[in-house]
């Protein structure tokens, strides 16, 4: 079966920079929903349409194509009192930049802790970079109804609803550390 519209993708991958320096060694593989429904990059996407199964190839994606340039803006200095405790290095907090009119929420990682200031940087931690995927096509199916209604793959290695999550109220500060 190709890659096309309302396929599902199973695709075993290697994550580096523009020097091949790994960034990370997909140990599960990526399984996503093709077709613009925004589960892997666009240019992923493109480069995969028509393939089958067994296809192998690398690509390089530049920042705008990727996780974009890298903002300076995004960075700001906050009261340590301001956040929750325990805090750490790599912790990620959703919050807005100052100035955003609109309240789109960012996730903001802490970068660094000094005495009563925290660091906190708002941009994905690959902007600015041009990654090197290297993709081999694992499998290719037909995506369900559900999985197409959904706009996500269930299932082994895709997306599992959860009903439960429904009321997020009360959940201030959301903290995820990076690995």
């Amino acid at each position: 079966m190709k890659i096309a519209k309302n396929t599902v993708v199973t695709v075993h991958y290697k994550l580096s920079d523009a020097q091949d320096t790994l960034i990370e060694d997909g140990q599960e593989p990526m399984v996503y929903l093709h077709g613009g429904y925004e589960n892997t990059l666009p240019k992923i996407e493109e480069a995969l349409e028509g393939k089958v199964a067994g296809f192998d190839t690398t690509i390089q994606v530049e920042p705008e194509d990727a996780f974009g340039e890298y903002d300076a803006d995004l960075v700001k200095v906050e009261e340590r009192k301001n956040l929750p405790t325990p805090l750490e290095v790599g912790m990620q907090f959703e919050g807005t930049p100052e100035g955003d009119g609109d309240g789109d929420a960012l996730i903001f990682t802490v970068t660094d802790i000094a005495d009563d200031k925290v660091v906190l940087d708002g941009n994905h931690p690959l902007a600015g970079m041009a990654l090197r995927f290297t993709l081999n096509v694992a499998d290719v199916r037909e995506a369900t109804d559900e999985e197409i209604a959904h706009g996500h793959v269930h299932g082994a290695h895709g997306h599992h609803d959860d009903e439960d999550d429904e009321d997020d109220a009360g959940n201030e500060y959301r903290s995820h550390p990076i690995h």
